[in-house]
């Protein structure tokens, strides 16, 4: 057991969390000659951000520059501004956008961190003044774990969804190209699969790849460059307050090997502990209804607003309390935390209806738009929680969905017997699946007619999905008119039920320009600084596009740790 006598309990910098934003602070504040604590809840490090695609939204990046892309500052803020309709303070957005080329340049010359961008990845807006087709979206490089030993089977282990059948590491460039169907796409998949297969040192050891993608690669790649800076990271490490002096954050109070500890900041504390999504309590007092903390796809238990209800106490500002980064979400036997659906929505040949056999959006839309619209919905027809995909037999052969992947590969003997009637429903006729699914059978024979008819024109008519670079992104090169339309007409039949989930907490503690959390009046609480989903989304109730998360949670994270380490030297002075 550790004992007070065991431990440092004095430090510059104190970092509560250990997702991509927590660590990325340390690094900087580390690099800045401070001494830094990182502690962490949950016995695995990485949060939120390792179980997720990785990405960052980078606008204005020098990587989109090099290959010839344009974009600038004015851009990128007038996109935001369009996006976030007035929901965040234009100051902030503006720092944003100053600082996170920087964050991302300094982060790779110094660390082992490296990104690619992903050129063909749009923002999600495409309708909105500045939205850019590409370029602005970066994604993690791959990234070779073994220099991390045994240390890499303490974090958070990477979402199925997120692992080429379910085991093997890519990145969302290469995804893409799979999903898509691009030129070449199936030779890549059977080099991904030689390479996972003929590293037999690590298939000696188990089924991790040796290899880490997506948010695996960029927490391990941050874990990595904060043991090269002997910062401590103390996992299983709960924060419960934070310790005021005369008025201000000086310290953390944490429970750790059943002891409670007083410890010291002398500069700052940077909360980076993730949003209020595993928290029922806090869900059902801030969250439309019906909420439940089941249909979140964040880590089981991490995510329960110790950051929140603590800077509410000290009388701090929050925002965006009722808003989360919402996604469509099914559960899976034996998974702890529900599964987004990202990119199978825009396959062609499935639909999303509701209780009344209706389609209510663009399923091929941005998931935080698109889990709006079931609440919407539901608000007018009480019917679209939960909502169903639909595909046929077509789709069920070439395409992955949720956890199926496609029948080509897993046909449906060789999915686990738990899924059926759990994860898929299944009947030979689209009237006996609306029976079993307890759907509107003449509303959904309706719907199923007119996407038909929209596969053949290629126009939907109702949401015009795939009417955009986005849409198509992930659509079938191969399917025309419309890669994201195709009939829905060869038995079986298959539904799968989806609640509107999320990726995180979307509100909460009000910051300034600097990070800073403040009180109603704007008067920043000296000493305590948030970043991430524990903070409120400088991005307001808007996702502009992928990593428009990870993206703030690093750049504030950075922001944060310049801000502290100017004040230091301000005081030495």
């Amino acid at each position: 057991m550790t004992t007070n006598n065991d431990i440092e309990n004095d430090y510059d910098v104190i970092i509560v969390g250990s997702g991509a934003g927590a660590m990325t602070a340390a690094i900087f504040a580390a690099d800045q000659g401070n001494s830094v604590l990182i502690v962490e809840k949950s016995d695995k490090y990485g949060g939120t951000s390792a179980i997720s695609g990785g990405g960052i939204w980078i606008p204005n990046n020098d990587e989109f520059k090099a290959l010839g892309g344009t974009d600038s500052e004015e851009s990128a803020l007038t996109y935001i501004k369009a996006a976030s309709a007035g929901s965040a303070a234009e100051s902030r957005i503006r720092t944003y956008i100053k600082n996170a080329p920087k964050m991302l340049r300094e982060l790779q010359a110094n660390s082992r961190v490296k990104y690619a961008v992903a050129e063909k990845y749009p923002d999600y807006y495409q309708h909105l003044e500045g939205s850019l087709p590409g370029g602005r979206s970066m994604d993690p490089e791959l990234f070779d774990t073994t220099g991390l030993g045994d240390e890499i089977e303490h974090q958070q282990p990477a979402s199925g969804n997120t692992l080429l059948m379910g085991k093997m590491a890519w990145t969302a460039r290469q995804a893409h190209k799979a999903v898509a169907k691009e030129r070449g796409w199936m030779l890549m998949i059977i080099g991904l699969m030689l390479r996972y297969k003929l590293d037999f040192k690590q298939r000696k050891k188990g089924r991790r790849d040796r290899r880490a993608g997506l948010g695996g690669s960029l927490v391990a790649s941050l874990r990595h460059s904060v043991l090269d800076r002997k910062i401590p990271l103390w996992r299983s490490t709960e924060f419960t307050d934070f310790v005021i002096t005369d008025d201000k954050v000086t310290g953390i109070k944490v429970l750790r090997d059943g002891q409670e500890l007083t410890l010291n900041a002398r500069y700052g504390v940077i909360m980076g502990s993730g949003g209020f999504e595993q928290n029922q309590q806090l869900r059902e007092k801030y969250l439309p209804h019906p909420t439940q903390q089941a249909w979140s796809a964040t880590p089981k238990g991490c995510n329960t607003g110790a950051a929140l209800e603590a800077g509410q106490k000290l009388g701090a500002a929050t925002d965006l309390l009722d808003w989360c980064w919402w996604a469509p979400t099914l559960k899976v036997p034996k998974e702890q935390s529900a599964r987004g659906l990202f990119a199978e929505r825009a396959f062609p040949g499935a639909i999303v209806v509701d209780g009344l056999g209706k389609r209510f959006f663009n399923e091929a839309a941005p998931y935080l738009e698109f889990g709006d619209a079931m609440y919407r919905n539901h608000q007018k027809t009480g019917n679209s929680i939960p909502s169903w995909v639909v595909f046929d037999s077509h789709f069920r052969h070439e395409y992955a969905m949720g956890p199926l992947m496609p029948g080509k590969i897993m046909p449906d003997s060789r999915a686990p017997k738990a899924w059926r009637d759990s994860v898929y429903w299944k009947a030979d006729t689209l009237e006996a699946l609306s029976e079993l699914i307890n759907v509107d059978a003449t509303g959904l024979a309706a719907t199923v007619t007119k996407m038909n008819g929209y596969a053949k024109t290629g126009i939907d008519e109702e949401f015009q999905r795939g009417g955009n670079v986005f849409d198509r992104y992930y659509g079938d090169t191969s399917v025309k008119p419309n890669p994201c339309l195709a009939p829905i007409e060869k038995g079986p039949f298959y539904a799968m039920k989806i609640h509107p989930g999320d990726i995180g907490t979307k509100g909460g503690l009000l910051t300034n320009d600097f990070g800073q959390v403040v009180r109603p009046s704007g008067e920043a609480i000296t000493g305590l600084y948030a970043i991430g989903n524990c903070s409120s989304s400088v991005m307001g109730t808007s996702y502009p596009g992928a990593g428009a998360t990870i993206g703030p949670a690093m750049t504030f994270g950075y922001v944060a740790a310049n801000h502290i380490s100017a004040n230091r030297a301000k005081t030495a002075e």
